[in-house]
């Protein structure tokens, strides 16, 4: 019988056999978790198995970086001194001219000279430092953060440096939080462009090193510490916890601390900062960042309080203030009868200009200035209380200009061309009266040196001068003569800009001068020197001999002057003039050591003078008003002087005058920037108790103060009124030889011409 086979299985297709052999997808995920895991192991190992860097290694680094932060930003405000190939200079001298030889120079000093600027210097980058590492407790994050903003602040002051001569100061940084950072890359000069390009590469380099050794590091914080609730409760961790605040809180204090007293007269940061060598330039920003350090001269600037709100200060207030001297401008100017804007205003700062035979042993067999003293006799002058002695140039300027004084801000107010006007938009100044009335030719300013002392010329912009002219201005000032061996541009020259910007416009104008000649230092500059024959002083020669010099500059400055006014006269056009002296010099080394002369040695001479052409030509305000002064006055004086109708702020400034006829910040001894407490001068010159004062002077000064406030520190509501605005006469200018010459001889009923006649003539 026949059995039927079993069917045999067919083989399975090569294909079918290659699909059979693969892994499922669940045993593909599988495999791969496990090569995951196997990995994750081997990371997590050798992540585990990372070095702690150590502390030692943090410090080397901490205390190379910071170095180098102070060498750069030494670098972005030196530059080279260049010799030509056949001077006759030796090698080492060359050698130190350049980038390498300065800041090897800035770091040697310390045990050379034994200036410790470098240190002190270091010591202020680092605790810059300190604050971002204990904010971050993140080291190598803290280093790439603080390393890149040391090198654009570097390379961004280099820029400015190179631009305009001067250093970053805090006020710059208002273009970053105005939002005008675009307007800050606009000023990277075209080549400067390979500078960027390589510092951004370095910088990159720098902070993927810094990352990278951040990641590689295995410590956890500088101060190890933990925020995950089930760690942050332990003790250990909240020990840490409290001392890493605590390291941010005191680092951070410090240096608050430091900012905020390094520019307060006699505190402990400027004691300190002096001991390690620290010697303060507020003259100028960048020869202060040079031999002082940039970051002391920035960290300086940096802490500008102006002043403590006075008691009732509100818009209310300011409002009521506005309202009661625009009554007292009304009542003033009913017996006006010419306007500011009339006359062309020359006002002159003098530099160092004081009659030296007012001070104590000091005395000629000539008079070193006889033709200033009989203008003054003939005209409205006096003595004018400075809060400088020897320096402090700017801050009597600065009086002058606004009518504002310095005796008001707080005492580390101590150079308010650098702390206060470069954070203002727009401060007030008087040369907008012309401005206002004549468009932009209204105002014109002239400084015979650098325009980067004290910041002038972007001081003088945000005043409102159509242009600030100086050696290095451009155009440049055209008249630059000097006088024998003098290293400054003469009186006489400046005088000559003067006249030539009188020349040249067909209207009145508002003219600043500040001039050079007779700044310190006072060497043997001139070819002949009669007052070495004519000293009488019982003084050491040593004294003799600098006193003696500056009076014959001051000699050339009393001839200078009398001829411009005599060339003024010839200008068939009203000028006026205010002439004063900014401060003393500091060569009266027997006077200064008596406690006795510090008012002596803090007041200089002034005078308001008006040509033939102006209707107050031979005017005289009452000596009783005018004998002691304060430069914040010069205007109101002048006014009065020229008769002219005044704003309410002009308004304030006169009858303030009439009861505190000197303001000033003096300190108890010869102070060169007037350290100290507010003083106070009456008509004859005493000092004035300020617990003694009138019920109406206590209101004005108060008044006063409120003013100030509002226009430096406070909210600006007068901005608002018209306190600044000044009221226009309707009476037409006298010119001078409109003006009869006796009484009987008026021909006029205008009971306003028989007043302001009687006033100035009789």
């Amino acid at each position: 019988m026949d059995v039927e086979a079993a069917p045999q299985a067919e083989s399975p297709t090569p294909t079918e056999q290659i699909e059979q052999s693969q892994p499922t997808a669940r045993e593909r995920l599988a495999a791969a978790v496990q090569v995951l895991n196997h990995i994750g192991r081997g990371i997590r190992t050798v992540w585990g198995k990372r070095p702690k860097l150590s502390y030692a290694l943090y410090a080397i680094v901490f205390i190379v970086v910071t170095a180098a932060a102070v060498l750069f930003l030494q670098w972005s405000v030196y530059n080279p001194i260049e010799y030509a190939d056949d001077a006759q200079v030796d090698n080492t001298t060359r050698i130190m001219g350049t980038m390498a030889g300065q800041l090897t120079k800035f770091v040697s000093q310390m045990w050379l000279e034994n200036q410790w600027q470098f240190l002190l210097n270091f010591l202020a980058v680092g605790l810059m430092y300190l604050v971002v590492v204990t904010f971050l407790n993140r080291f190598w994050v803290a280093t790439a953060i603080f390393g890149t903003v040391m090198v654009v602040f570097s390379i961004a002051n280099r820029f400015k440096y190179l631009l305009r001569n001067e250093p970053i100061i805090p006020a710059d940084l208002s273009f970053i939080s105005s939002g005008n950072t675009g307007e800050i890359v606009s000023f990277i000069p075209e080549d400067g462009e390979d500078l960027v390009n390589a510092a951004i590469v370095g910088l990159t380099y720098f902070v993927v090193i810094c990352l990278a050794l951040q990641f590689l590091d295995r410590r956890n914080g500088l101060i190890p510490c933990h925020w995950r609730p089930s760690r942050f409760l332990r003790v250990t961790n909240i020990i840490a916890v409290l001392a890493r605040i605590a390291a941010f809180v005191a680092t951070a204090s410090l240096l608050v601390s430091f900012t905020w007293n390094l520019n307060v007269p006699n505190s402990w940061a400027q004691q300190w900062a002096r001991e390690l060598g620290d010697s303060s330039q507020p003259w100028n920003a960048m020869a202060d960042a040079q031999s002082n350090g940039t970051a002391i001269n920035f960290l300086r600037l940096a802490h500008a309080k102006t002043m403590e709100q006075p008691k009732g200060y509100s818009e209310e207030t300011m409002q009521a203030v506005a309202k009661r001297y625009a009554a007292a401008a009304d009542d003033i100017n009913a017996t006006r009868t010419a306007n500011l804007t009339d006359s062309t205003v020359v006002m002159i700062l003098s530099e160092s200009f004081s009659d030296p035979t007012r001070i104590p042993d000091v005395a000629f067999s000539v008079d070193p200035m006889p033709n200033i003293r009989a203008i003054k006799d003939a005209t409205t002058s006096g003595l004018m209380l400075s809060p400088g002695y020897g320096g402090g140039t700017a801050n009597i300027e600065y009086q002058a200009l606004t009518g504002l004084n310095m005796a008001n801000f707080d005492e580390s107010m101590l150079s308010v061309y650098q702390q206060l006007v470069p954070s203002q938009e727009e401060p007030y100044s008087f040369n907008r009266i012309w401005s206002e009335q004549y468009g932009e030719s209204g105002s014109v300013a002239f400084h015979p040196y650098y325009k980067n002392m004290y910041l002038r010329d972007h001081n003088y912009d945000r005043f409102g001068f159509s242009e600030l002219l100086t050696l290095d201005s451009d155009p440049a000032i055209e008249h630059q003569d000097h006088i024998d061996a003098s290293p400054y541009v003469s009186d006489a020259a400046s005088y000559a800009n003067v006249l030539d910007a009188v020349n040249s416009q067909d209207h009145p104008q508002f003219i600043q001068l500040v001039t050079m000649q007779n700044h310190s230092g006072y060497g043997d500059y001139y070819a002949t020197n009669e007052f070495r024959e004519a000293d009488l002083s019982p003084l050491n020669d040593n004294e003799r001999w600098q006193i003696e010099n500056y009076t014959k500059g001051l000699n050339l400055t009393d001839q200078a002057t009398a001829d411009f006014l005599n060339t003024l006269n010839t200008i068939d056009k009203p000028v006026t003039v205010i002439f004063y002296g900014d401060h003393l010099p500091s060569i009266y080394t027997t006077a200064n050591a008596d406690m006795d002369n510090t008012l002596t040695l803090h007041e200089t001479d002034y005078f308001i003078w008006s040509n033939q052409a102006s209707a107050s030509a031979g005017g005289k305000v009452s000596g009783e008003h005018t004998a002691f002064s304060s430069s914040n006055y010069c205007m109101s004086l002048a006014a009065e002087h020229m008769n002219a109708t005044v704003s309410p702020y002009l308004a304030l400034l006169t009858e303030l005058q009439r009861e505190i006829p000197s303001i000033s910040r003096v300190g108890s001894a010869a102070a060169g920037w007037g350290e100290g407490d507010a003083t106070y001068l009456d008509e004859n010159g005493d000092i004035i108790d300020p617990e003694t004062l009138s019920e109406r002077a206590d209101q004005l000064l108060h008044d006063y103060q409120l003013v100030q406030y509002d226009m430096t520190a406070g909210d600006g509501y007068l901005y608002q009124t018209e306190f600044f605005d000044v009221e226009e006469s309707d009476h037409v200018p006298l010119m001078r030889d409109q003006v009869p010459q006796t009484y009987e001889a008026m021909q006029t009923d205008d009971p306003y011409v028989d007043m302001w006649y009687q006033e100035y003539w009789y």
